[in-house]
């Protein structure tokens, strides 16, 4: 090996201790001397390793309730000089301080103390100093020093002692340096993230990413920085490719629309089917009918617990995957039949406030879309007003509309999607597109609601919806031409809403 360097002294101070065994045996049989300080020191003891106390070494106690242990020249000197530097050597004997050619750290765990909810004084007491100094010193110096930076390099380096006899490479040091600075910029990125959550600064750190299956096309590699087992549990089925996840954060951010039972069929981030009911099955079933043709191969959604009638039903149709709160277990036994399908069994966690897009050579970030109609900011801008059955329609089509691709349309019925355009260049195709797609599926549009995400600029769609018995149209309002649509509404007994917020999505 190129430039190795032969393991001869180790500091070790570390939170999580678990796996440090093995590095404890590789220690006892190099004869490597060891250096440590509190809990780090006894447990070390404990597996039969000599330990010398960093307060030996710097004639200073741990101070400040142990906010300062490892903070000295003794220390930092041992791992920071430069063993082809004579002046730097002279320093060490000048000074009596001891070489350390191994650094082992794991920090306390700041994150996981945010997001157990504790108190701001024991968060705060969780920001590693020490260790973060211990980390950067021994990775500036990786010519000469070999850093272990956190727990998930334990087995790593016992490999590496065993198997070379304590002798590591340049390249071997120089790798584990790059992993020291990638562990104290994810540290401090969330630091900070903690400290100042409105901060105009991206700040983003995400490790050891999931691979998806592919991305969104089988020739492009996928991948997932994040926790998925923090959103869901996955009972069953194959990997996820990067469509299935782009699909599953659409099915979310619609479900969690409905408070009443709810499914829906989404299909390229669109939803094909959805639908509200008393029960879920019902919902299931209007969902569906919805467009049964695009729900083939679809993604499909629920928020309440999947029971065994139920997974009957939704077996007999091919699907990628499956999301709810709950699954009974006669009902995955059913649904678990296709080994492929995958079933996700969602947790009780927070969609982020705001998105971000990766947009020629920097990034977009914008606040997601959190506007949730109420009625009473409904603005009623014809004569004729809805039913209480038709309003119910307006606030849930408005909804549903809000997760299409725009231009959008959504013709809606008691609480069912029953036609739907989506993407297109013109607002009166669209609309033209959800007649067209309600009509060859054999829906009736007299009663039925049409939403759009944004206004209209001419009055040809409401003369449209007119033509074909609807009467009852929501949409923002905002354009130069408003006057034209209220007047042909109100000549033509129509029921015209404004929101007053438009529901783009590219």
């Amino acid at each position: 090996m190129a430039n190795e360097k032969r393991i001869q002294s180790a500091l070790v101070s570390v939170y999580h201790k678990q796996g440090l065994a093995p590095i404890a045996e590789q220690f006892k049989a190099l004869g490597i001397a060891c250096y440590s300080t509190g809990g780090t020191a006894t447990y070390l003891r404990s597996l039969g390793v000599e330990v010398h106390e960093v307060a030996d070494l710097t004639s200073y106690p741990s101070i400040l309730g142990g906010r300062v242990k490892t903070l000295h020249p003794k220390v930092h000197g041992g791992i920071l000089a430069r063993r082809n530097q004579a002046a730097d050597l002279a320093e060490l004997e000048k000074y009596d301080i001891p070489p350390i050619d191994l650094v082992i750290v794991d920090l306390y765990p700041f994150e996981e103390t945010v997001a157990s909810g504790a108190s701001e004084t024991d968060i705060i007491e969780k920001i590693d100093i020490g260790g973060i100094a211990l980390i950067r010193a021994a990775a500036k110096n990786f010519q000469h020093v070999t850093i272990v930076p956190s727990s998930h390099y334990y087995g790593q380096l016992a490999a590496l002692l065993e198997s070379q006899q304590g002798v590591l490479s340049l390249e071997q040091r120089r790798e584990l340096a790059a992993a020291a600075f990638e562990v104290s910029s994810h540290y401090d990125t969330h630091i900070f993230r903690y400290l100042a959550p409105g901060s105009d600064s991206l700040k983003i750190s995400a490790s050891r990413p999931t691979r998806l299956r592919y991305g969104e096309n089988p020739h492009q590699q996928g991948f997932f920085y994040g926790r998925l087992d923090e959103a869901f549990e996955q009972l069953n089925g194959k990997a996820l490719s990067y469509n299935n996840m782009v699909d599953i954060d659409g099915a979310l951010q619609l479900i969690d629309e409905f408070e009443l039972p709810a499914f829906a069929v989404i299909k390229h981030t669109n939803p094909c089917g959805c639908a509200v009911a008393d029960k879920l099955d019902e919902a299931w079933h209007k969902a569906l009918a919805g467009d049964p043709v695009s729900a083939f191969g679809g993604i499909l959604v629920a928020n309440r617990s999947i029971d065994e009638q139920l997974a009957a039903d939704i077996h007999k149709l091919f699907f990628e995957v499956l999301l709810a709160p709950d699954f009974s277990a006669a009902a995955l036994q059913i649904l678990k039949q296709k080994k492929r399908r995958i079933l996700l069994k969602r947790k009780p966690f927070e969609l982020p406030a705001r998105s971000l897009k990766s947009m020629l050579n920097g990034y977009l970030v914008q606040d997601r879309d959190l506007h949730s109609l109420k009625v009473e900011e409904l603005q009623y801008k014809s004569s004729r007003k809805p039913t209480q059955a038709e309003l119910a329609d307006v606030v849930f089509g408005e909804k549903v509309c809000k997760h299409l691709k725009s231009n959008a349309i959504a013709i809606v019925k008691n609480g069912q999607l029953i036609g739907s355009g989506v993407g297109q260049t013109s607002r009166i195709d669209a609309l033209k597109q959800a007649i067209d797609k309600a009509q060859r599926l054999g829906f009736d549009l007299r009663g039925a609601v049409l939403a759009s995400d944004a206004f209209f600029p001419f009055a040809d769609s409401v003369a449209c919806a007119h033509e074909h018995g609807i009467e009852v149209v929501v949409q923002p309002g905002g354009s130069v031409r408003d006057e034209e649509t209220i007047n042909f509404c109100e000549n033509h007994d129509m029921c015209l809403i404004f929101t007053g917020v438009r529901h783009f999505r590219h």
